[in-house]
């Protein structure tokens, strides 16, 4: 009894600095989101609610996934996707992440949608040291790998869009009056504060400066206002739904503004299109992918796989929709720095690789963007080129952008 004691204290003595530390239960999380056949990877997404038009990612990213699977896996693994909705609500976006993680045990959160939700499981993930990868959300606090280590977003900036727009707007339209029609909540004010920052002394030009909420049904009553101003370019930040219904009323009203449209929303399939093409005649964006509906990219090699991609893994999609092309893009890099990990797939490993990718060039990512990393860069892509709709597809105007600015938290 006494040596059987002795046994029982010394497993003890080996096993609490575990149990003090949380090790214990973090190895058991990471075996059971790895495993010799599979790896569990989770997301948020709003399949329903006011965004749900961005649910196409997350569709895309399954689609992809099973490509993925069937070629054999990640070095014969094969990637369990777990996708659930949260409506665009921050406090459900928290609580389907922690039940990602403490239920279905993923070994990471990948491209998750929106600012609001994602700021409200940073905290979480990054205290658990869960990898909250490549987010489907262009907010600057996504590199800030000294505070937030186990977070990295994908996209440009929004804040750098705006400034690439004010520095087009100088160059092409000095003087000019300016309105701008944004959506109220962090996404529409980092895209306005890119364009007050770069305008420096001419956003006294901006003569209009006008919100909207993401549960409006019309903005007409705001449109009309951006009129009476008297402005001669529109910038606009937000859905598309509401992208389209500003374009629409414009061309009821017979206005011909310069209209900038932000880039999460330069969508011909859910912007452009339900505001009638011929509307969206010369409406300027910005993009760092090929455009899927573009003759310019028929024999591309990148664009031909997506082609077939989305005949057989996602027949119910739109070629046309950038919302897919962005979720194709975005799975393409999450697989590449899995690829990268081996058979090292702890979670260190894989933000190891994640900081460590160098002149990646996706397959649909506009030639001259690469996506590189490292330990203290946490924005992988940092260039786009400014484009116009010419009625049928995006045309560039000009070179490649690079759209890394320098502020808190940048490089």
């Amino acid at each position: 009894m006494r040596t059987l004691a002795k046994n029982i204290l010394l497993l003890l003595l080996v096993l609490m600095p575990d149990w003090f530390s949380g090790a214990a239960p973090a190895r058991e999380a990471l075996a059971a989101a790895v495993t010799d056949t599979e790896i569990r990877i989770g997301n948020v997404m709003p399949y329903t609610g006011p965004l749900a038009a961005f649910s196409t990612i997350g569709r895309t990213e399954a689609a992809y996934f099973e490509m993925i699977n069937e070629r054999g896996g990640i070095n014969g693994r094969k990637i369990k996707f777990i996708s659930y909705d949260d409506s665009s609500d921050a406090p459900t976006a928290l609580e389907q992440t922690q039940k990602l993680v403490e239920t279905d045990k993923v070994l990471l959160i990948f491209g998750s949608f929106g600012t609001p939700g994602n700021l409200a499981v940073r905290p979480y993930l990054n205290q658990r040291k869960v990898p909250q990868l490549f987010l489907a959300s262009g907010d600057e606090e996504w590199s800030k790998p000294e505070k937030f280590p186990w977070t990295m977003g994908w996209q440009p900036a929004f804040r750098a869009e705006g400034r690439i727009y004010a520095n087009y707007i100088q160059a092409s339209y000095p003087e000019r009056k300016i309105a701008v029609l944004w959506q109220n909540d962090q996404f529409g004010r980092d895209l306005i504060r890119g364009l007050q920052e770069g305008l420096g002394d001419w956003a006294r030009m901006i003569v209009s400066d006008i919100s909207f909420e993401m549960s409006d049904k019309s903005i007409d009553t705001q449109v009309d206002l951006l009129k009476a101003s008297g402005a001669e370019i529109v910038l606009f930040d937000g859905a598309p739904a509401m992208a389209a219904l500003a374009i629409r009323r414009i061309a009821e009203l017979d206005w011909h503004p310069v209209f900038l449209l932000d880039n999460t929303s330069a969508s011909i399939a859910s912007a452009l299109r339900p505001a009638g093409l011929e509307n969206a005649i010369g409406v300027i964006s910005t993009s760092f992918l090929k455009n899927g509906g573009d003759p310019a990219w028929k024999d591309d090699p990148g664009m031909k796989d997506w082609s077939s991609f989305m005949e057989k893994y996602y027949p119910d999609g739109n070629k046309e929709d950038g919302t897919a092309l962005f979720g194709y893009a975005a799975a393409e890099t999450l697989v590449q720095v899995l690829r990268q990990c081996g058979d090292d797939l702890s979670q260190e490993n894989v933000m190891r690789q994640a900081a460590s990718l160098k002149d990646f060039r996706g397959s649909i990512l506009l030639p001259g963007i690469a996506i590189n990393t490292g330990p203290d860069d946490f924005r992988p892509i940092e260039q786009m080129r400014l484009v116009q709709f010419d009625g049928g597809t995006w045309q560039p105007i000009g070179d490649m952008i690079e759209s890394a600015f320098v502020g808190s938290g940048n490089k």
